[in-house]
């Protein structure tokens, strides 16, 4: 397991940039952990689950997450996964993100990274190589952001409540109950969790269990059994708030790149 979080920190310093194609069973996770070069983590089948201070990146096929160097960070496999990550130092393209944020992955830069897998060791980045790993970089500083975030609040109750949900997203939950559960006033609750979130606690639920219902549906589970899993009243109303946040139906998110 050090080996995959140290594959560049253990390899000729010269070689700024590199690739590692792994696969992992559903279930297998990597603690928290940090490294020199920024990291991008791309599913190239099966849902990966990112976490770290600042929140939770659900990562489904055909997308990918960029984590800055430095950054600590846990890796969960939401299902058989097989994956990409490419690593690269920070002097090598100082204009790349500096914060942690999941990207759609193009045909091309898909299709780049799987190359980069094969290229040899000592690079020449005045070569075809080079140009190849250039190209990739180029891609990811215009890819879109895509809006597969949780945010955390940082209060010890707020966050505590949140990673039970995260746990459990099935589990009913109300405003009172949370209240109750950090010993709070339900409107002190709901003003501190909007101060730390920038959202209502009502619509983190939403959010959170919509992005979490994606390894549900990667594995198989069908939209009527997720509309009333997250209390919805019919599959057309959760298919709906996917569109909304997603952009595309339930049917379709999982096979779109």
């Amino acid at each position: 397991m050090n080996d995959f979080f140290e594959v560049l920190d253990a390899t000729d310093k010269a070689r700024q940039i590199g690739v590692l194609a792994t696969d992992s069973p559903a279930g297998a996770a990597f603690a928290s952990h940090s490294h020199a070069q920024a990291q991008l983590i791309l599913a190239i089948d099966g849902v990966v689950i990112v976490r770290a201070d600042d929140g939770n990146w659900i990562v489904p096929p055909g997308r990918a997450v960029w984590v800055p160097g430095g950054t600590p960070h846990a890796i969960e496999m939401a299902a058989d996964v097989s994956m990409c990550s490419l690593f690269v130092a920070h002097e090598v393209r100082q204009t790349l993100p500096r914060e942690c944020r999941v990207i759609g992955v193009s045909a091309l830069l898909r299709e780049l990274i799987l190359t980069a897998r094969g290229l040899p060791a000592d690079y020449d980045l005045t070569h075809r190589a080079g140009r190849v790993l250039a190209l990739i970089l180029d891609e990811i500083e215009i890819a879109p952001s895509l809006a597969l975030h949780v945010p955390m609040p940082r209060h010890p109750a707020l966050s505590a409540l949140c990673a039970q949900l995260i746990r459990e997203p099935s589990a009913p939950v109300t405003l009172e109950s949370w209240a109750h559960a950090a010993h709070m006033n339900a409107r002190t609750l709901a003003r501190a969790f909007k101060r730390e979130t920038g959202m209502t606690p009502g619509a983190w639920w939403r959010h959170a269990r919509l992005l979490l219902s994606l390894p549900r549906l990667a594995a198989g589970m069908s939209v009527l059994e997720l509309a009333l899993e997250h209390g919805y009243e019919s599959p057309s109303a959760f298919a709906a708030m996917f569109r909304k946040v997603l952009g595309v139906p339930p049917t379709e998110y999982l096979r779109k790149g």
